[in-house]
Parts: C-alpha cells; structure tokens; sequence
C-alpha cells in the first residue's frame, strides 16, 4: 500500500482520500474512479474519529443520521437533496413460513422519495458532486438511477442528463421523464449505454455522472442499507442477507457497511454471511461462483429483471470475495420464478416489489431449498425497488378474478367458482 499524507482540500466529513482497491495507492479527494498506477477502481478512505450510537440515533429519520460515516460534509442537510432512507425494516412472518425460515426481514426500500434504493447512492453523489464544483447531474441508468437523478437534481435546481437503453420499462421512462431533465435513449443496452455515459464524462467537465465519474462517492450511498439493517434490528448483524446483483456495488457496500460497524464497537462483531442474486438471463457473477472462477466473464443480458441487466458488472469480482469471505454464494432465478417471487412477496406480506425484488425472494426460496441458507438463522432480504415499475413483467399473470354484473349473486357465484 501506498501511504499519502494529505490533509483533504474538500470537507467531505469523515472522507480523507481515494484508495485503491487493487494496490492501495492513495489520492486525496478528486473526481476520480480509476487508480492512475495500476488502474484499479477507488474507494473512499476514512478517519472516522469518535461514533456513538447515541449521535446516529440523535440525528434525521434518514440517511443523514449516518452523516459522519459518509463523503459528505457537515451540514449536508442544509443543501436541497432528496433525504433518502431509514425505511421500514418489516419482520416478514408469513413469508418466512412459506419459504421454512424461521425469522425473517424484509428491508423495504420502496418507501424512497422515487421509490428505490438508488436514492440514497444519489443523495451521497449529489452531496459530493457539489463540492466537487460540478453543475450538472447525470448517469446512464437501467431505470432507478434514471429516476433518482432526474428527481435529485430537480430538487438541487441542477439540469439532468439522463442515459438509458430505448428499451427500457414505459413505466421508468415516465418517471424519468417527469422531472423534466435532458432524457435521453439510446439504442443499445445498459452496458452500451455505460460506454458512452464513460465517454461523455471525458468531454464535459461539469457533469458529475454519479455512477462514473463520481462513483467512489456515489456507492458509498448503498452503505446506509447494511447501517440501517443494523441499528433496526437493535445494533446487532443479521445471519445472513439476500441481495440483488447488478454491477454488485450494492452487496459489496453492505458488508463494507457491517464491518465498518463492527469496528467502531456499534454492533458485536459476530458472524453473517452474505448471498447474492441475479436472474438467469443475466447471471455472469452467478456463473462465476457456480464455476469457481475469479474472473467474470461478460454476458449479453436477456430478463425481464431489466434494473438486474448489466452485463459486464463493474464490482463482480468484489462480489465473489465477498460472498467467499462470508460463506456465503452466488444464486440465479429464471424470469418464471422472478414473477412467482414478486407475487409471493406480494400476497404473504402486502409488499409489490418490482423484478429485482422478485429475483430476491426467488433466489432466497432456491437458497433455501438447495441447503445453503440456514432456515434457522436470523435472514434479511433487501427488497430494492417498486413493482409499480415493472408492472410489465406481471400483467400477463394476474387480474381480476372475475367480471360479474352489478348485484350480489354474480359476485357470491363469482367468489363460489
């Protein structure tokens, strides 16, 4: 590892310098993502001094409570930003019956402002964006970011660029829409769209691309899940967690999240493992895992779980370690059982989840049938994005039970077949 002795020129709180997850060369605080020694991906340093329990539970039922273990700076709540987080953690008792787990939780993150998890990465990417000095918030997206962008920039009084694959969901691409930023589709598919979002960034300087330019920021946001998670089950560490797979951050975040709580002394350091899920039309770190490999080969995706569908996913190898370090492993689900998961998510626990969700419960029932995760252990599934999203994916499945004319023999017989 390389040490720097830098004092930060930017007061992102805690946040002392851009390492290195390769090599561990240190940089101090820039818009940067890639290590200029051996071109590894960056992540956010820190000295986090002195953190009690009593601070977070003193601060915002929001990510903000969590501020001092963020790249933000101190008085990031007085700059307009979504306000994101401290959803409700629900114990999920009929659910856990029908898959045969003991005690189960779902993390509902469709309580945020655009009803995704992507709020909270947005919210941190906004908050060092402006101190960074950028003046435009973009991203290409698979549709949450899309939405979260838009929204958070609308709020901040920035302009928007927004990247997505023309063949995204009506509904995303309504809600992008709305917030009235540059939106822009592409013909091509998310990791098409990610090249070009790479080349932009290069040619406009003051466009913060929260996922690229930005995005050692940025992913440190998907940390306030596993804090939140832990402080809602009464600072401890769940068993184990099921987490959707995209470009990984999310899961890898997570566990980043746990540890760094272990370590403060928050939470008892005791075991949990941690399993991911992608869906079989676009599973290359499931692949991976199955074959005992390091690397991870790029696919062409092919699901319905569209906000899943990046085919070269950036943090895949970090997935692996992970879920190797934990004891954990990597699951995929067909389309067939993504829908059945949306609906047995929906109809046990009042939950609609969009498809990333259903992959979830999916992954976790196969998890659970194949003898990997342990039935008996305390078990949180992160449920990431609306289903009001992807209603798509199952409209051809559910409807009304019955169309009866206007009296009460027509629905007694309707309800009686």
């Amino acid at each position: 590892m390389t040490a720097v002795d830098i004092t930060p020129a930017l007061d992102l709180g805690p946040a002392r310098a851009l390492s290195c997850r390769e090599c561990g060369h240190q940089i101090p605080l820039a818009p940067e993502f890639a290590c200029a020694e051996c071109f590894g991906p960056l992540e956010v340093a820190y000295d986090f001094g002195s953190v009690t329990r009593a601070d977070i539970e003193a601060g915002p039922k929001s990510i903000w409570r969590y501020r001092r273990l963020l790249p933000v700076p101190p008085d990031v709540e007085s700059h307009p930003n979504t306000d994101p987080g401290f959803t409700r953690l629900v114990k999920a008792d009929r659910l856990a019956a029908a898959l045969g787990v003991k005690s189960l939780w779902v993390k509902d993150d469709t309580g945020n402002p655009t009803h995704s998890f992507k709020d909270r990465v947005v919210a941190v990417a906004l908050a060092a964006a402006r101190k960074l000095g950028f003046k435009v918030l973009a991203c290409p997206s698979t549709g949450n970011l899309a939405n979260a962008v838009a929204a958070a920039a609308a709020r901040a009084g920035w302009d928007s660029v927004v990247l997505i694959p023309s063949s995204l969901e009506r509904a995303k691409i309504l809600t992008s829409a709305v917030y009235d930023g540059s939106l822009i589709a592409v013909d091509g598919n998310y990791d098409d769209v990610n090249r070009l979002a790479t080349e932009l960034a290069a040619e406009n300087e003051d466009w913060a691309f929260v996922n690229v330019n930005v995005r050692p920021y940025y992913a440190e946001g998907s940390k306030t899940l596993g804090y939140e998670v832990a402080e809602q089950l009464g600072w401890r560490l769940p068993g184990q967690v099921v987490i959707p797979v995209a470009s990984g951050s999310q899961l890898t975040k997570v566990d980043k999240a746990f540890r760094e709580l272990a370590t403060l002394g928050l939470v008892e350091d005791t075991p949990y493992r941690v399993f991911g899920a992608q869906a079989t039309g676009c599973s290359p770190v499931s692949a991976a895992y199955k074959a005992d490999q390091d690397v991870v080969v790029p696919v062409k995706p092919n699901t319905i779980a569209r906000s899943l569908a990046i085919g070269a996913p950036a943090d895949g190898p970090y997935v692996l370690d992970t879920v190797r370090r934990t004891g954990g492993a990597v699951e995929d689900v067909t389309d067939e059982e993504v829908v059945e998961g949306i609906r047995l998510l929906a109809r046990t626990e009042g939950i609609f989840a969009e498809t990333a969700g259903g992959v979830t419960v999916a992954t976790a029932k196969k998890l659970i049938e194949t003898g990997q995760l342990d039935p008996d252990a305390d078990t949180v599934l992160l449920i990431t994005g609306d289903g009001l999203k992807t209603l798509d994916a199952v409209e051809n499945h559910i409807g009304p039970k019955a169309v009866v004319p206007p009296n009460t023999a027509a629905v007694r017989a309707a309800l009686d077949s």
